[in-house]
């Protein structure tokens, strides 16, 4: 028998509030937290693009259909939702029907002529990309269509990857971990703390014939070994929460680029960083948010 899984989206109106319910959804059991640019909300029925502000956005998330969840959860949702006066869609997914729902909302992404990004049933890129990279992204984020996967992308187009060591803190898909290989790296170990984006990036990582990415789940961006480049596309509060640990991880000359931010992040990620040891080299803004990289 198939497994039967609850979809909750909903519209957020700023990062403050999107982490809160991620962490009270994350209590519920709730997995898989697929962030998108605030362009298909589901409140009232009609985009939000227009009347949300910056750092807005829609979220996906899931969780295993099973009697006591569907007993407990709508009575926990509306307090949550209520909470933040805010509304939300419930739906049944069924495991064998998840590939038409993402590839009925997932199109081609073009990093100019650097990067595209295109799923199996998608043709080759015309005019041709220097790099392609096939995703099933399933229930993980990180498909290149969010500003802050995007906007790493392009700064990853001036970075020397050639030889280098690469630690992708917060994975999702593992498409900055695939692309950091294709770059050159020697060796790149991606991390994350979500089942589902371990699953989806080890099968990412096949698909796009990777031999040097290693995956591991964990719990906080510590590890025994030190890199040569660090990517870390998380949110702001999981960044302030690892700075150390990350800092920790580096080289003299390693690279640290920054994401999961919205602009007015930016001085106070620049301090931080600073603090630590880092020096600013450059940023790079989109719709509302930015990718920060720095020179240790």
């Amino acid at each position: 028998m198939s497994k039967e899984y609850i979809q909750i989206a909903f519209d957020f109106e700023n990062q403050d509030q999107f982490e809160m319910l991620v962490a009270q959804l994350s209590a519920l059991g709730f997995e898989g937290f697929n962030e998108e640019e605030a362009s298909q909300g589901i409140n009232d029925g009609v985009k939000m693009s227009n009347s949300l502000g910056e750092g807005a956005g829609h979220c996906k998330t899931f969780i295993l259909n099973t009697e006591f969840v569907a007993n407990l959860l709508d009575n926990e949702l509306d307090i949550i939702f209520k909470q933040h006066v805010i509304k939300y869609s419930k739906s049944i997914i069924k495991e064998e029907n998840w590939n038409a729902v993402w590839e009925s909302n997932f199109e081609p992404v073009r990093v100019a002529n650097f990067v595209g990004i295109r799923a199996n049933f998608h043709p080759h890129f015309e005019p041709k990309v220097a790099f392609e990279i096939e995703i099933t992204p399933k229930m993980s984020f990180g498909t290149g269509h969010h500003a802050t996967t995007f906007t790493v992308i392009e700064l990853m187009e001036s970075m020397d990857f050639k030889g280098k060591s690469v630690y992708d803190f917060g994975t999702g898909t593992g498409i900055l971990a695939i692309l950091a290989e294709k770059l050159g790296a020697v060796s790149v170990l991606a991390v994350d703390n979500d089942d589902w984006c371990i699953e989806n990036s080890i099968e990412n990582i096949q698909n796009n014939g990777c031999q040097l990415v290693s995956i591991e789940k964990v719990e906080s961006a510590y590890q025994k070994e030190k890199f040569d480049i660090i990517i870390a596309n998380v949110n702001r509060h999981i960044i302030e929460a690892n700075m150390l640990a990350l800092t920790q991880l580096a080289l003299p000359g390693s690279v640290l680029v920054l994401s999961g931010l919205l602009i007015e992040d930016q001085a106070d990620m620049i301090q931080l960083a600073t603090e630590n040891g880092w020096t600013f080299q450059k940023s790079r803004p989109l719709n509302g948010w930015i990718s920060i990289l720095f020179m240790f």
